[in-house]
């Protein structure tokens, strides 16, 4: 959907005269935005047009393919306005290396959307920057780790939950039927078990509420109208999405603080179930000693639960239906993982310690990852300070957006990068092999903290679900008719669809 249309489709004659008086005033106030420092080398970019830069160029449904083009045209390091906004984009995987890892410093902060600014106002993990964050980071990696995340004791939940998931699948007798909530709920009850202690029953009204309204909040995140309401917040705020978001937001902070409260009463210090507990444990210590400018207060700690149960939710059950829609599509591939659990593993439940002997499943879930390109924008970024990168000049405040889609599909680093070709991940002899392209989660400081868990995550669902279904095109849908475009969203979601979950013999 372009900008015009957009505009046109929600604006009333007398809004559109108001936004359009409201837009020249704004341009008259920063006439000189577009202007550059002659003696600086600025990266180079398609030359904006007043005030709406270069939105008319954009596709404001799939921003990174328009990105991906201008990456061609102008290198691996370009500007481009969004709106007023100045945008640098870094391009291709060496270049977007180099700056989140040799130069993790100056490219460190995040930049938050402005919608996300005002339901986290700069609370949490994902939106926050300075000594809030590095705390609540920190914070939050030592006790997941703690509460299971990269152990023994989180495969087990996981392998639990394997089962309950199955259940489901297995009511549905091998008919069609949309994975998408199943799946959801099934990967959120990891999070919420690290996180609260305990997971929540598929049937829970509240826990699948909370569940589908993050993934529909994520959606909305990135859908054309949001976009244009963080470039022009004064003449969009009348858009529905924005009223959605807030209403969702509201919804699940109060079934939050009603499970905090819960935990509050149960809380025994020398025993914390979860997440919250060893916050409230942290927070209550401080206020003890008399420590008064803490960053372990409330506002932290309802964001940073949000925001770990909908990073913790959307992302690897996003992955693991395009696992299930690849497998469907291309049926071969799925002989030869089934070929070689069966080999290896039997009927016995897959471990991790079993990934290493199962290299080609490895390689699938891999390219899996590779493929589904869940951020392709990755999550923008904001300079610290003046920086020469590249020898182009970046001022401080920029923000940066690595383009993360460019390094999943560079054409110097991946053979097919179009194409689901597992052998990226496998040597002449078919032994995996890493590669530095991979780079889903990000790098540098920056990178998703829960890595370890969602890479756990996907090897056990994926191998516990193809252990015991073939999954199909429903009857009448060929495999070349399954669809592999990615709904509208911050994260791309494959578009609606039905499986087949047939019961393999045991």
């Amino acid at each position: 959907m372009g900008i015009v249309d957009l505009f046109l489709h929600s604006c009333t004659p007398a809004s559109l005269l108001g936004a359009l008086v409201v837009l020249l005033l704004v341009y008259l106030a920063s006439s000189s935005i577009f202007s550059s420092k002659a003696d600086r080398k600025e990266p180079p970019g398609p030359r904006p047009l007043p005030l709406l830069g270069n939105l008319l160029q954009l596709d404001l449904k799939r921003p990174y393919n328009t990105l991906l083009g201008l990456y061609k045209k102008y290198g691996s390091v370009f500007t481009i306005y969004l709106g007023p906004k100045k945008v640098v984009v870094l391009a291709g995987y060496k270049t977007v290396k180099e700056a989140l890892i040799n130069y993790a410093d100056e490219f460190g902060e995040r930049d938050p959307l402005l919608i996300a600014s005002e339901v986290s106002q700069g609370h949490g993990v994902v939106w926050s920057n300075g000594d809030s964050w590095k705390e609540m980071r920190r914070f939050a990696l030592t006790n997941l780790r703690d509460f299971g995340m990269g152990k023994k004791a989180c495969e087990d939940k996981i392998i639990e939950e394997c089962d309950y998931l199955i259940g489901v699948f297995k009511k549905f007798k091998g008919e069609a039927f949309d994975t998408t909530r199943s799946m959801n709920y099934a990967v959120s009850n990891i999070i919420c078990s690290i996180v609260y202690g305990s997971r929540f029953e598929y049937n829970d009204p509240k826990f699948t509420t909370m569940v589908d309204q993050a993934n529909k909040r994520i959606q909305l995140v990135g859908s054309p109208s949001m976009q244009l309401y963080n470039l022009f917040p004064s003449i969009c705020k009348w858009f529905p999405g924005r009223r959605e978001i807030h209403k969702m937001f509201d919804y699940t902070i109060k079934q939050n603080l009603e499970l905090f409260s819960h935990l509050k009463e149960t809380l025994n210090p020398q025993m914390c179930r979860g997440f919250v507990d060893a916050f409230l444990v942290k927070k209550q210590q401080l206020e003890e000693s008399g420590v008064t400018n803490s960053h372990f207060h409330d506002e932290n700690l309802m964001m940073t639960v949000l925001q770990l149960f909908a990073a913790g939710t959307d992302t690897t059950a996003t992955t693991l239906r395009w696992a299930l829609l690849l497998m469907a599509k291309y049926p071969k591939i799925q002989d030869q993982v089934q070929e070689e659990l069966s080999r290896v593993i039997g009927s016995r439940q897959v471990q991790v310690e079993d990934r290493r002997n199962l290299p080609f499943t490895d390689a699938v879930i891999h390219e899996t990852q590779r493929m589904a390109n869940i951020v392709p924008l990755g999550v923008p970024h904001r300079t610290s300070q003046d920086v020469t990168f590249q020898g182009h000049f970046i001022e401080k405040g920029t923000t940066v957006y690595p383009l993360l889609t460019s390094v999943l599909y560079d054409e110097e680093e991946w053979e097919k990068p179009h194409s689901f070709y597992p052998a990226h991940f496998l040597d002449k002899d078919g032994k995996f092999v890493k590669r530095d392209a991979f780079m889903p989660f990000s790098a540098g400081r920056r990178v998703c903290l829960g890595e370890s868990l969602a890479r756990m995550e996907l090897f056990i669902f994926f191998t516990s679900l193809l252990q015991r279904f073939r999954f199909t095109a429903p009857p009448g849908v060929s495999e070349d008719e399954l669809e592999l475009v990615p709904r509208v969203g911050f994260t791309l979601n494959p578009s609606a669809h039905k499986l087949c979950a047939i019961p393999c013999e045991q």
